[in-house]
């Protein structure tokens, strides 16, 4: 090699040794690290990412309590729906019995009429009977209705006979006791009125 050559090669090599080894628009960083602004980028990148996750996540934790606080009203309404409907099932089964037990109840107080009329030789039998089977029937809810004497209500009686006379028409004669259920109408009485 000539010493021409000798002399270029190593003033080239001289150059490269002075040039600075960080640029001016880069910062000093860590061994394995990007420059500062690139990291901060990045930084600001994922820090952006971490906000859109959060929020996404918020939005479905908001939709799964929606979900289940809906879910919980159903469940509560079915619960008052099945309570109710067992309870109309028991008290439609017990108007049921009794309404079959209203003809029983009627020739009980058939006899108890002859009872007090003086046509049975052991009355407090009779009495004691009728009473007790109507006490145990009224803390059920069974109501007698006998409007003798009172102002004519058709939702209450059956007029089955008519006498003439003045002002409202009033319940003369009861000829068939009827009979409430509950506050519900099951047999209306059957009466005589006049007016």
């Amino acid at each position: 090699m000539s010493e021409e050559a000798k002399a270029t090669s190593q003033s080239q090599e001289e150059e490269t040794l002075e040039e600075p080894l960080i640029h001016e628009d880069e910062s000093v960083s860590a061994v394995g690290e990007e420059p500062f602004s690139s990291s901060t980028e990045a930084s600001a990148d994922e820090a952006l990412d971490i906000d859109i996750e959060f929020e996404l996540l918020k939005k479905e934790r908001d939709e799964f309590l929606e979900a289940l606080q809906r879910l919980k009203a159903d469940f509560d309404n079915f619960k008052k729906r099945v309570d109710k409907q067992r309870i109309d099932t028991v008290e439609r089964a017990n108007e049921d019995l009794i309404k079959k037990l209203l003809p029983a109840l009627d020739t009980l107080e058939l006899a108890r009429s002859h009872v007090r009329e003086g046509d049975v030789e052991s009355p407090s039998y009779v009495e004691q009977v009728g009473t007790a089977l109507m006490e145990i029937l009224a803390k059920e809810g069974l109501e007698q209705i006998s409007p003798l004497g009172s102002k004519f209500d058709p939702s209450e009686a059956e007029a089955v006979a008519h006498e003439e006379g003045e002002g409202d028409q009033l319940v003369t004669e009861v000829l068939r006791v009827g009979y409430r259920w509950r506050g519900r109408v099951i047999r209306p009485a059957m009466v005589k009125v006049s007016g």
